[in-house]
C-alpha cells in the first residue's frame, strides 16, 4: 500500500496488490481510463513491443464530495494518474502526449499544473514554431520527485516519462471544458525525443520525423509562488486554501506576463542570470 494523503491532501492510496487507486471516506468515486498498448502505437519507438497492454491509469475527476460543487463551478477538473514502470521493448513507458486548445476567443492555449506524490518523472516539454506542428523551438525536460510541481505554459505540448523503477502516480489541475489534442503526437510518431534504456542508465534518441530540433534542454524543477508551486504545498490543498488562486488555468489569456515570467525558470540561460 502506498500511501498519498501526505503529498496529495486527500484520504488516497495506492493498492499494490489489486493495482486500483483507493479514495477515501467524503471522496468522490471514480472509475479509471486505462489506457492501452495498443492505442499508443504511433507514438511508440518500438510499436511491435508486446511487452505489456495496460500502460497507465487515469482518474478524472477527484474530489471531495463538498468541494465537487465548487471545482465544477470553477471549470477546473483535478485527477490523478498512474503510470506503470518497466519498458516497451527499450522505451520507458510514458504518457501518449498532448497539446492544448486555444480558449476560445483568445490567442491563448490552456496551461496544466502536475504534482508528483510517488516516484520520479520525467517530464518533456515541446512548443513548436507556428503553424510548424514538425518544427519544435524549444524542448524542455525537467525531472520532479514527490512533493514537486511542474507548469506546463501555454503554447507547450508535453509527455510524461516513468523511466524508474517504480510506479509513477502525480495529479493535476486542468480547466474541465477541453479536450487535449493528440493528432500532432500521432502524425510525427511521438514526441521530439524518445527516452530509451541504455547501458549506463536512460538516453535520449531524437525523433527524424521532425523537420526541426533543438538540443534537449535539461531543468530543474521551479517553484512560482505566484500560482502557489512550492514543493511541499499540496495542489489540491491550494483549491482549498483560495479557490480562485487557480484562475490561472482557466483564464491563461489574464496571466501572459507571469507565465512568460515561469518559462524563463525552465528556458536554457536560466541558470546564467
Amino acid at each position: 500500500m502506498i500511501d498519498l494523503s501526505k503529498l496529495s491532501g486527500l484520504l488516497v492510496s495506492w493498492s499494490r496488490s489489486t493495482e486500483k487507486l483507493l479514495l477515501g471516506e467524503g471522496l468522490v468515486e471514480v472509475e479509471p481510463d486505462v489506457r492501452l498498448r495498443q492505442g499508443m502505437a504511433e507514438v511508440l519507438f518500438n510499436p511491435q513491443s508486446d511487452d505489456l497492454d495496460e500502460l497507465y491509469y487515469m482518474y478524472r475527476g477527484v474530489a471531495r464530495e463538498e468541494d465537487r460543487e465548487g471545482i465544477r463551478s470553477r471549470g477546473l477538473r483535478y485527477d490523478i494518474t498512474v503510470i506503470r514502470s518497466g519498458t516497451l521493448g527499450n522505451e520507458y513507458i510514458k504518457t501518449a502526449g498532448h497539446y492544448h486548445p486555444l480558449k476560445p476567443g483568445t490567442p491563448v492555449t490552456y496551461p496544466e499544473v502536475y504534482e508528483v506524490l510517488h516516484g520520479r518523472a520525467h517530464y518533456l516539454l515541446q512548443r513548436p514554431c507556428p503553424d510548424h506542428i514538425d518544427q519544435i523551438e524549444l524542448i524542455i525536460l525537467i525531472t520532479a520527485r514527490p512533493g514537486d510541481k511542474v507548469l506546463i505554459p501555454p503554447g507547450f505540448g508535453h509527455i510524461t516519462i516513468n523511466s524508474g523503477d517504480d510506479i509513477l502516480i502525480m495529479s493535476n489541475w486542468v480547466a474541465a471544458e477541453f479536450s487535449s489534442v493528440y493528432e500532432p503526437y500521432r502524425s510525427q510518431g511521438g514526441g521530439g525525443y524518445f527516452e530509451l534504456q541504455g547501458d549506463g542508465g536512460s538516453e535520449f534518441v531524437p525523433n527524424n520525423r521532425y523537420r526541426r530540433l533543438p538540443p534537449l534542454h535539461r531543468s530543474p524543477v521551479a517553484t512560482y509562488p505566484e500560482f502557489n508551486l512550492i514543493t511541499g504545498l499540496p495542489i489540491y490543498r491550494v483549491y482549498q486554501n483560495e479557490p480562485g488562486s487557480l484562475d490561472y488555468l482557466v483564464n491563461p489569456e489574464n496571466y501572459q506576463e507571469q507565465f512568460a515570467e515561469y518559462l524563463k525558470t525552465i528556458s536554457p540561460g536560466a541558470d546564467k542570470e
